[in-house]
């Protein structure tokens, strides 16, 4: 058996063990060292977040069955069909795997602006940032429509570039994994954070993301590598009223029926409010009026 019929067999245990592994670590993080004080119970966030997170696992799954292929079967089939710059320019496995990592990653980056930028987008992508907390499980909530829309510019990418399914599987466990690192409740040493923060985003240099400040939320766009914020000027170091003293989630939906309940959550992109949002704006105040 190649190592690439091995991968697509054993694909789905792979990402769930890495996932789950990854919320177990970070969870007792948060546990141990924890960052900010919690307004809602984890057992009322976590069913609701979690309940979301599962809900567009079979969404996902959905799709895949709906076009016959997950991210990484498309990337073999591009691969066997020769599609994709990687398949016109023969580079060594290595540097293929590694550039599809840096190239996708790039790709996640710009979409994450974009879904600022783009008041339609905006509506899906507030589902993650009205949680009212941060911690692990912010990491994973998104809106079912943002999740689909996402695996269609992977997929877009993916065919771009050619790139080797061993890249993609790469990419996606490193990506779930750093999103659930860099969103967790968690405390890191300020030496330690600085270093960390040079090759990949941390809780504190994410956390500025999630402010109701206007400024700070448009900041910090980088899920995984940190770099593309220092490049194209996105990058905040930390915000106004410290870590601690922070308003975290959207300003003006607040109720925890909208919130934290996963029916608030999935209605939320279809509720009312004209929900503009113009990514660069460069005055204080909330992140939508």
């Amino acid at each position: 058996m190649s190592f690439s019929e091995i991968i697509m067999k054993h694909e789905p245990a792979i990402r769930l063990s890495f996932f789950f592994g990854m919320l177990v670590l970070v969870a007792g993080w948060e546990y141990l060292f924890p960052r900010r004080e919690r307004r809602y119970t984890r057992l009322l966030r976590w069913s609701n977040n979690l309940g979301l997170t599962f809900f567009n696992t079979f969404a996902a799954r959905g799709v895949f069955l709906l076009i016959g292929m997950t991210s990484v079967q498309a990337a073999m089939g591009f691969r066997e069909m020769g599609w994709g710059l990687f398949n016109i320019n023969h580079l060594p496995s290595w540097l293929e795997i590694l550039l599809t990592v840096l190239i996708l990653d790039f790709f996640i980056y710009v979409q994450h602006v974009m879904v600022h930028a783009v008041p339609l987008l905006w509506r899906l992508h507030r589902v993650h940032h009205a949680d009212p907390d941060y911690d692990v499980t912010t990491g994973a909530r998104f809106h079912p429509l943002e999740i689909i829309l996402s695996l269609f510019i992977k997929l877009g990418a993916i065919f771009f570039l050619g790139a080797p399914p061993a890249g993609v599987l790469v990419f996606e466990i490193v990506l779930n994994a750093t999103a659930m690192f860099n969103h967790g409740n968690i405390r890191l040493p300020g030496a330690i954070d600085r270093v960390l923060r040079l090759c990949i985003v941390t809780p504190d240099m994410h956390r500025v993301h999630h402010s109701t400040r206007a400024d700070e939320a448009n900041s910090n766009f980088g899920f995984n590598l940190p770099w593309w914020d220092r490049i194209f000027g996105t990058y905040r170091s930390q915000p106004r009223e410290g870590h601690e003293g922070m308003d975290i989630g959207i300003a003006t939906i607040r109720e925890p029926k909208q919130t934290v309940w996963i029916t608030g959550l999935l209605s939320m992109p279809f509720a009312g409010g004209s929900a503009k949002y113009t990514v660069n704006r460069s005055r204080d105040g909330e992140t939508e009026k």
